[in-house]
């Protein structure tokens, strides 16, 4: 992982780790993601902001979406997504894994929109450690 100035990137993820969020997934996690997680088990920049969460956030967070019936009446359905971090501000980061494609996505909380906002997990990096802030892909 490129570095960058007042970036907080933790100690990698094991494969146990990996292995155990792609158990509770029920499915393999993408592979920018993976190698991502394999580097640094959760990235933060200089706000505070988790733009990539460890393993078990993302596995607990994606089975919570996918669960919980209150959020199922609210929004469209997750299970196209895996969410993997968010802007602080409730909206949410995701790849899509049905169809598998590297490209990111921002989900909005307020409207429940998706909308693209990079082409991998690596231009979603450069921008979102550019410009911290929750706002950065509006």
């Amino acid at each position: 992982m490129e570095q960058y100035d007042d970036v907080d990137a933790t100690d990698p993820a094991s494969e146990q780790d990996l292995l155990d969020a792609e158990r509770l997934l029920g499915t393999a996690l993408p592979t920018g993601l993976r190698a991502l997680l394999l580097e640094s088990n959760g990235v933060m920049d200089e706000d505070g902001t988790d733009v990539i969460w460890g393993a078990e956030q993302i596995a607990r967070t994606n089975q919570e979406f996918r669960t919980r019936k209150d959020l199922r009446d609210l929004y469209m359905p997750f299970d196209a997504l895996l969410f993997f971090g968010d802007n602080g501000g409730g909206d949410q980061f995701a790849l899509p894994v049905s169809p598998v494609r590297p490209d990111v996505f921002v989900w909005d909380h307020e409207n429940d929109s998706r909308t693209w906002v990079a082409s991998s997990m690596e231009e979603y990096l450069r921008k979102a450690l550019a410009q911290p802030g929750e706002d950065w892909y509006r």
